[in-house]
């Protein structure tokens, strides 16, 4: 019986260590202390002892006597088996128990243990969070020290701001200033500009006020010229017929004593549109410096050539009209253009004779081309301007206004009679259309073919 209590001993020893083993008493990792299970496992192991103990006989040294004493002892307590077995079972159950409460608290301390763990981890979480924390306080100590710096950096570009604006302000009062006192300039300078523009624009006005006061002086003494000359011819009239008046080109042609200057505003037209007429011969004899207009009439030719700059005289057999050229300071002659041009030998650069053909019969017209032809130098230029028969509206309403036109000479017969006198190079001009709405109606071929041009030219030059 010793040898199997002890053998029990240190089977509990041995389970014991066993246990101290695997739940051991010191404290976790953490700051949670465990408790202690050691003294209620030895009260455990004790009541375990006590609990093996019941009903059961104590060992007794050998012999006899103990030996008789043992079977007593073993008959009683078999006979008081059916008195102790609630107490064994009950013994038992508190066992259980205390092994359940062992067990228990072991679970509590291994819960414990994972709690400490969880608290080990939630510091570590809670020194992640200490160290955010710090960084935070850092942050808002550096963001406080930015949001001073920046504070001032403000309040300093405020006050630069400020400075700035002041300055510009005065500046822009320096400019505004300046450009006041330029505008002022400019408005004085414009202004006296302006004054003396008006002043000069003034006396423009004034010149050509007086020059056309000047003009209409002059229209005025021509028209009395006119009508005094009117009364003249009325008087004459009345006294008896007078000797007729040299031709316009030949004392062989006379006509009626009538007012050919008056006549020939009406039917020739005004001065200010024959001159207008006269100016595209201005281009062509450019260069000349003797240049004879025959049949001048009242100058309108001459007067271009002069604008121009070339020199020119001019030719005529009516005296009147020659009056009025040298009233204009004209260089005129009073003359019969075949006296003149078979009188002297003197050659000029060009000879033009508008509107002069058509009042010479048709037999003497190659008489004055041979005299022209005479006169001019070899590649000089001669100029014929006569109304265009071609038209019907210039035989219709101008060539028979004129009474002293003999015959209309058509282009193709004066370029003939101008090759026989020795010219060539002729160049045939189609002058001044005519201008009427109604004759605008008509098929563009048709009036191209009899109402084009009221006047033709032709430009030859010796040969």
């Amino acid at each position: 019986m010793a040898g199997s209590a002890e053998e029990l001993a240190a089977a509990l020893r041995e389970i014991r260590e066993r246990v101290r083993a695997r739940y051991p008493t010191e404290t976790p990792r953490g700051e949670i202390p465990l408790p202690d299970l050691m003294p209620l496992l030895h009260a455990r192991d004790a009541a375990e002892g006590k609990v093996a103990a019941i009903g059961s006989v104590n060992p007794r040294p050998p012999g006899l006597l103990n030996a008789a004493i043992q079977r007593v002892k073993r008959l009683v307590a078999r006979a008081l088996d059916w008195h102790v077995r609630e107490q064994i079972e009950f013994n038992r159950a508190a066992i259980d128990c205390v092994q359940a409460t062992l067990e228990a608290f072991n679970e509590t301390n291994r819960a414990l243990v994972a709690v400490a763990g969880l608290t080990a981890d939630f510091g570590k979480l809670r020194d992640e969070v200490s160290a955010a924390l710090e960084e935070f306080r850092d942050m808002r100590s550096h963001w406080n020290e930015w949001r001073h710096g920046q504070e001032t950096r403000i309040a300093n570009n405020e006050i630069t701001f400020l400075r700035n604006l002041a300055e510009s302000h005065s500046a822009f009062q320096h400019r505004l200033t300046t450009a006041e006192e330029g505008l002022r300039d400019l408005v004085k300078t414009q202004h006296s500009d302006f004054t003396r523009a008006l002043a000069n624009s003034t006396a423009d006005i004034q010149k050509r006020l007086w020059d056309d006061l000047e003009r209409v002086r002059a229209q005025f003494e021509t028209l009395i010229h006119y009508e005094l000359r009117l009364i003249r011819q009325r008087l004459s009239a009345d006294r008896g017929p007078a000797a007729p008046a040299p031709s316009r080109l030949t004392s062989q042609v006379p006509h009626a004593a009538i007012d050919w200057v008056r006549f020939a505003e009406r039917f020739r037209g005004s001065e200010e549109s024959i001159r207008e007429r006269h100016r595209i011969w201005a281009d062509r004899l450019a260069g000349r410096t003797r240049v004879l207009d025959l049949g001048c009439g009242r100058g309108e030719l001459l007067e271009v050539l002069r604008e121009a700059g070339i020199p020119a005289r001019g030719i005529d057999s009516n005296p009147e009209f020659v009056a009025v050229c040298r009233a204009k300071g004209l260089d005129a002659q009073q003359s019969d253009v075949f006296d003149f041009l078979a009188a002297d030998s003197e050659p000029f650069d060009a000879i033009v004779a508008t509107h002069v053909v058509e009042h010479l019969p048709p037999l003497v017209i190659p008489r004055l081309l041979s005299l022209a032809h005479a006169r001019l130098a070899p590649g000089e230029m001669l100029i014929l301007e006569t109304p265009n028969p071609e038209c019907l509206a210039s035989l219709a309403w101008h060539f028979y206004a004129d009474p002293t036109h003999t015959h209309p000479v058509p282009a193709s017969l004066l370029q003939f009679l101008l090759e026989e006198a020795g010219f060539g190079g002729m160049e045939i001009l189609r002058l001044h259309p005519v201008l009427s709405a109604e004759i605008a109606t008509l098929p563009d071929a048709f009036r191209e073919s009899f109402f084009g041009a009221l006047d033709y030219a032709i430009v030859a030059r010796k040969l």
